[in-house]
């Protein structure tokens, strides 16, 4: 079972934490970022995202320092854990009150078990994230980890010492530090009774591993602040979580020959322009939506058509076009879906259905990988309530 142990958290300093906290990097346009560095010299995206030439790390690194020496961040007296909490309405109009743990989560090596994936990842590239930690010697943003263990909500129920709440497009967001030496105890025992998810941030943890590797390889020590990565801990529990679907975006492919192979698992019939009203029917009545250019239509799966297939609609659709040389990305929010369909930034779209809770734990449990892109967790968790770091 994965350790998760408390650390001193580097926070800011001040009660004005609406002009400093910012969304995870990877949500973030030019615009978003331009916004943010105006609302203060100290946004943490001055550090997350840092902007410029080559040396643009060298400074990150140089401005968290600055932060550091400014009082501008603060450490904790001792090692803590954070809750976390997020209130809010979800898409269907259901209030949630979702509570998890920020501390450090081991980092566990592909197939060892303890941190577990549950979708297959996209390659990426970009080593931007290395190279921000190698200089920074910080994880900034949180990892998004479900545990399989029953119990946490509970253990989160009573609040603690509160240090910060900011309010974002009807989410608020609350952080409580717990120093009590007992309670700390209960929540690392309760994580360590089971496996953890991860739900957010595969790459994320992927990048503290190989952090973790040039430690090791640098120091010859196994028992740094790189053992571990900066993450968020909630409960497996449908109640608290907001899953929304990830739509597959088609190019490189004709209409006429995605059609086609659409065609030989589902039967296609019209559909008006999809709706969020189609989005709930979608899930009541158990369907799929091809989005063209000029038509939708309603992709409802043929009988016998996926027997034997698990009752994904991501292994649905690439059961279907194993063998259509389509390029395939993907994009949250039904706006977006069709306007990158009607810009022509995309040949066609499908519409797919969330993933259920249950069917999340079940793949966890049974050790297998969901196609990548399959769930959005949502709200996205706030970059800058607490810092981890990784140096002496």
């Amino acid at each position: 079972m994965p350790r998760f142990e408390p650390f001193r958290a580097l926070r800011f300093a001040t009660s004005s934490l609406d002009t400093v906290i910012a969304p995870p990097y990877d949500v973030l346009s030019d615009a978003d970022v331009d916004a943010l560095e105006a609302r203060s010299p100290t946004n943490i995206v001055r550090v997350d995202v840092p902007r410029g030439g080559p040396d643009r790390y060298r400074r990150a690194a140089e401005t968290l320092a600055d932060w550091q020496r400014r009082g501008v961040l603060v450490p904790d007296a001792t090692e803590t854990f954070t809750i976390y909490r997020m209130r809010f309405t979800d898409a269907g109009g259901a209030r949630r009150n979702l509570a998890g743990v920020v501390g450090g989560l081991e980092l566990t090596d592909p197939g060892s078990g303890g941190v577990l994936p549950h979708e297959r990842t996209t390659p990426k590239a970009s080593t931007d994230r290395l190279d921000l930690t190698r200089a920074t010697r910080a994880n900034l943003s949180p990892v998004w980890g479900l545990s399989l263990a029953s119990g946490l909500t509970a253990l989160l129920d009573e609040p603690a010492e509160q240090v910060g709440r900011v309010m974002d497009e009807g989410v608020e967001h609350a952080v409580e530090r717990v120093s009590d030496p007992d309670r700390i105890a209960a929540i690392r025992d309760q994580l360590a009774a089971d496996d953890v998810l991860i739900a957010d941030g595969h790459h994320r943890y992927a990048i503290s591993r190989s952090y973790r590797d040039e430690v090791r390889a640098a120091t010859g020590r196994t028992d740094t602040a790189a053992e571990q990565t900066l993450a968020f801990v909630g409960e497996l529990v449908a109640e608290q979580l907001s899953v929304e679907a990830i739509h597959r975006l088609y190019d490189d492919v004709s209409l006429a020959d995605l059609r086609a192979a659409l065609a030989t698992r589902f039967e296609l019939t019209p559909l008006p322009e999809p709706t969020p009203a189609t989005l709930a029917a979608m899930q009541a009545e158990g369907f799929l939506v091809l989005v063209g250019p000029d038509r939708a239509e309603r992709l409802t799966p043929r009988a016998g058509a996926f027997d034997g297939v698990r009752s994904l609609d991501g292994v649905w659709l690439e059961e279907t076009l194993a063998n259509v040389p389509a390029s395939v990305s993907y994009q949250h929010g039904l706006g977006e879906v069709t306007a990158a369909v009607r810009d022509g930034r995309a040949t066609a779209a499908v519409l797919i259905r969330p993933v259920s809770v249950d069917e999340i734990e079940r793949t966890a449990r049974e050790g297998l990988l969901m196609p990548p892109k399959s769930t959005f967790f949502t709200p996205k968790l706030k970059t800058g309530f607490v810092i981890r770091q990784l140096g002496d």
